[in-house]
């Protein structure tokens, strides 16, 4: 049986910057001690991703020793010795003693998305099914879909080709017919990807990774078509039968396809993936199996966003009632590939409307200064805010791009379509209203946000506003954030199977990543300036004694820690729903965190005044932060 781990190095390559953590057993308990960060060496002139790694993990190095020189590490066998993890060009693994000095690390695990990470196109039959199907294997397996093409697509056969050449993505994936059907459209996509002779937009010379995962009637005849010209694999077919999914092996074989060819191919990744003792995961994959992981472990409904300065990530997993009755858990994740905060920033301002954007800024701008702010940050993508005013700009268009990317993904997250179901009246009113989606927001049970505008708000009052503000849920929910963006790194550390993996992967994302913000009470309802929405009713543990009715079109915040579980009882005003159903009281128990609890009367949906003065008055009424005082750094400077 191998050795615990008790000293594990992680990376994460971004497309700018390589983020390195140390996570090591101190004590009984695994903790993330400190975090180095270096410029991304993908591209010219370094052309090695190792160089950045390798800087990033020297920065641990210097901040490890930092750490353990503190008198209150003395009892540490690692107190005032110098830490080293890096020699020769090469990480220090496995650990070694140098004269009673413990060097290195027992295990090094890395994600990527540098050089645009994994870029696919996927071929279905039909647009809303089998190329629907495709399209969740590839999102799920970590890629950027750069086009969906199916028979149904409106697009002429040349077209498609023009297509293909252009935009020369890693990876295709062919999907289409159950196997039941005769072959026919899935042999007629084949011959489109060879006449169009792809070429893959890394390593010249290689041949294009092509995964055919539909009807297995047709598997020979894809064979013969494409052997000769693609890099080709079979895999089972992921629409079987119309009533069920099989995306597994498609997933699993993007996976392996992206380590052997597409990484393979990336400047300093072949030796990089020598060093790893894991596979080197796709950055969005990875955020992805842990938000399955949160879901499966606590038994919850979780949405997770990850907003960067190009792209906006949002993944959701919903507990859905099978056929058989028996409750399976149903993992969804879509890219908006032009919503971010910098490079993106005028794509946000383009599909939100300079008015959508206007609502959230609360102090007196015009249309032209907004625009002129917008353009700047995206010809200087690296800067930050440096006043107040470019702070809350910032913020605002924050809530517009996640508002939008959720739109996007319950739009994508629904269920298979094409299959005939048994609905009951209340379920068939219930569809009327609220779309085929399976994110239901009334029984959604957390939101966790990351990225750099989330995860280093000033406030961490204000990550909690801008979720609420975007993301509008129903009922109780609950708020987090990824305190320093590790999730990705936490991720891959949960599929090592090595002794202590697991646990320092659950024990450091409970304790360093996840920031529990708030407990949000938010009826849904038509509010109505002056009348009464809900009545809450608890004790808080700081001797807060709540028991009063709150009027329409107000968002009020109280300290309310996390640990102590609360007993609450919520009774929403006639016509109003808090999650278990109209006019009907919940009671439960609610633990809140380090910004509180939230009780948001603003209904569902609200609407802001029309004038300006009015909006500014709404915005400065709502603003939470003004009450927040943060009682450490982590909570706030």
């Amino acid at each position: 049986m191998s050795k615990e781990v008790t000293t594990i190095i992680a990376t994460d390559c971004g497309s700018t910057t390589t983020k390195a953590i140390l996570i090591e057993k101190v004590g009984d308990e695994y903790r993330q001690l400190v975090r180095g960060e270096a410029p991304t060496t993908v591209e010219a002139p370094f052309e090695d991703v190792t160089r950045g790694v390798l800087n990033a993990i020297m920065e641990l190095e210097e901040l490890a020793t930092q750490y353990y020189a503190r008198d209150e590490m003395k009892s540490s066998k690692y107190y005032n010795k110098p830490r080293k993890f890096v020699e020769k060009g090469q990480i220090l693994r496995p650990k070694r003693d140098n004269n009673g000095v413990e060097e290195g690390c027992d295990i090094y695990i890395s994600t990527s998305s540098a050089g645009g990470g994994l870029q696919m196109m996927v071929f279905g039959v039909v647009k809303a099914m089998t190329a629907e199907s495709a399209q969740r294997a590839a999102l799920g397996a970590g890629a950027i879909v750069m086009d969906t093409l199916s028979i149904n697509d409106g697009r002429l056969p040349h077209e498609k080709i023009e297509r293909i050449r252009s935009l020369r993505p890693d990876m295709i994936l062919i999907a289409g017919e159950t196997d039941s059907a005769k072959p026919k459209h899935v042999i007629s996509m084949s011959e489109l990807v060879k006449s169009a002779r792809p070429t893959p937009r890394l390593g010249i010379g290689f041949q294009l990774p092509v995964i055919y995962a539909g009807n297995k009637r047709a598997q020979n005849e894809i064979l013969e078509i494409l052997n000769d010209s693609t890099a080709l694999s079979i895999v089972d077919n992921l629409r079987p039968e119309l009533e069920r999914e099989n995306l597994r092996p498609a997933s699993d074989k993007i996976h392996d396809l992206f380590m052997e060819h597409v990484m393979q191919q990336a400047p300093g990744y072949d030796k990089l993936m020598t060093w790893t003792d894991a596979p080197i995961m796709p950055t969005p994959g990875a955020v992805g199996l842990i938000i399955q992981k949160i879901g499966e472990r606590d038994d919850i409904n979780v949405v997770g966003v990850d907003i960067g300065g190009a792209t906006t990530d949002v993944f959701s997993v919903f507990k859905l009632e099978a056929q058989d009755g028996t409750k399976v858990q149903k993992f969804n994740r879509t890219v908006s590939a032009n919503l971010g905060m910098s490079y993106s920033i005028s794509n946000v301002l383009l599909e939100a409307g300079i008015d959508n954007i206007m609502r959230w800024v609360p102090f007196e701008t015009d249309e032209h200064e907004l625009r002129n702010r917008i353009g700047n940050k995206m010809i200087r993508p690296t800067t930050i805010p440096q006043t107040k005013e470019d702070l809350d700009i910032e913020q605002a268009i924050c809530r517009e791009a996640l508002r939008l990317s959720f739109i996007q993904h319950k739009d994508f997250a629904v269920g298979l379509k094409g299959v005939q179901q048994q609905k009951g009246i209340a379920e068939a009113f219930d569809d009327a209203s609220s779309s085929d989606t399976i994110v239901k927001m009334r029984d959604l049970n957390l939101i966790v946000g990351s990225g750099g505008v989330l995860s280093h708000a000033p406030l961490r009052s204000q990550s909690a506003h801008m979720m609420l503000d975007a993301f509008l849920p129903e009922g109780i929910t609950n708020l987090a954030v990824d305190s320093i963006f590790m999730m990705p790194q936490l991720g891959v550390l949960s599929d090592v199977d090595r002794p202590g993996c697991a646990q320092a992967a659950t024990e450091v994302f409970d304790k360093d990543c996840l920031i529990h913000l708030a407990a949000t009470i938010c009826p849904v309802g038509l509010a109505k300036e002056g009348k009464d929405v809900v009545r809450v009713k608890a004790d808080l543990p700081n001797g807060t004694k709540l028991d009063q009715w709150f009027k329409a079109n107000e968002v009020i915040r109280f300290d309310f820690e996390r640990g102590i579980e609360v007993d609450f009882e919520i009774e929403p005003a006639k016509g109003f729903d808090v999650g278990a159903g109209k006019n009907k009281k919940v009671v439960t128990k609610l633990s809140g965190g380090v910004v509180g609890l939230i009780i948001d009367t603003r209904g569902r949906p609200f609407n802001f005044s029309k004038d300006f003065k009015g909006r500014v008055e709404m915005l400065d009424k709502w603003n939470i932060s003004k009450t927040y005082v943060p009682k450490s750094n982590k909570d706030g400077v």
